[in-house]
């Protein structure tokens, strides 16, 4: 009994030990929370739990792409590029929850695939009429554009998107950065540049009534897979390195902005 006891002891603690334990099958590459997770900072940094047409029962969701490796590296690189204050490990924010509120910057992966029912898409309303901002990575090609944007509309009936020109403080705000380049994903050391047919690498964008951008996204591109793998000897440096610097320029603009 003594031993067992032992036992679910121990597999509490495995299920305790990680912050986001709960949602770790639905990650695609989850891992150990650093030491200094429960450190305080002035940044913090989140990721949109939404619902997909193409997620099946359990096992990874499309919310979850790159979770939370690649975020977790992003940090790392943001503490050594900028001097903003972030904290180690990510805040999870579901798409249902009021809790989105209280983040004024927020991440999502995969959007071109997300559904949003009519509460979701009034809170995500409510969220960028407050100040909030939403950047949306791994996007590729015109039809998972046209399913993102029915979500933004959604949120914001009427809303028209904008292709960011080079003169933008995104591309300035910390690092002045080259936007031809595409930062493409893991595929690339397979020789293609291009995922699901997206071929052109665009920076897009939507903003509010004063002009502030509320959403941005990296269309055809895929910073989140730059970020998971820049410790990988095959993928391309120069990318993971480009990938960091726009990341720490778009949180700089939500800072500034």
């Amino acid at each position: 009994m003594l031993a067992l006891g032992l036992l679910l002891l121990e597999g509490v603690h495995l299920l305790a030990r990680n912050r986001w334990a709960q949602y770790e099958r639905e990650m695609q590459d989850p891992i150990n929370d650093p030491a200094d997770a429960d450190v305080d900072a002035e940044f913090i940094f989140s990721r949109l739990r939404y619902r997909s047409f193409r997620d099946r029962g359990f096992g990874m969701q499309r919310w979850g792409v790159d979770a939370n490796k690649g975020e977790r590296q992003f940090f790392i690189a943001v503490r050594r590029l900028s001097l903003i204050n972030i904290k180690s490990i990510e805040q999870i924010v579901d798409v249902d929850s009021d809790d989105m509120y209280d983040f004024p910057f927020m991440y999502a992966v995969a959007a071109g695939h997300w559904t949003l029912s009519d509460s979701q898409a009034e809170r995500l309303g409510k969220y960028f009429e407050r100040g909030g901002f939403l950047v949306v990575d791994d996007l590729h090609n015109e039809g998972e554009w046209e399913d993102f944007m029915t979500g933004v509309k959604q949120a914001m009936p009427g809303k028209e998107w904008e292709e960011l020109p080079d003169t933008d403080p995104t591309f300035s705000a910390v690092h002045s950065l080259d936007r031809s380049t595409q930062i493409s994903g893991y595929n690339i050391v397979y020789g293609r540049a291009e995922e699901r047919n997206g071929y052109t690498p665009y920076w897009r964008a939507v903003r509010d009534n004063k002009g502030r951008i509320v959403v941005a996204a990296w269309m055809n591109q895929d910073l989140g897979d730059a970020w998971e793998f820049a410790d990988d000897p095959v993928y391309p440096e120069y990318l993971a390195s480009l990938a960091f610097r726009f990341g720490v320029n778009y949180i700089t603009y939500t800072l500034t902005h």
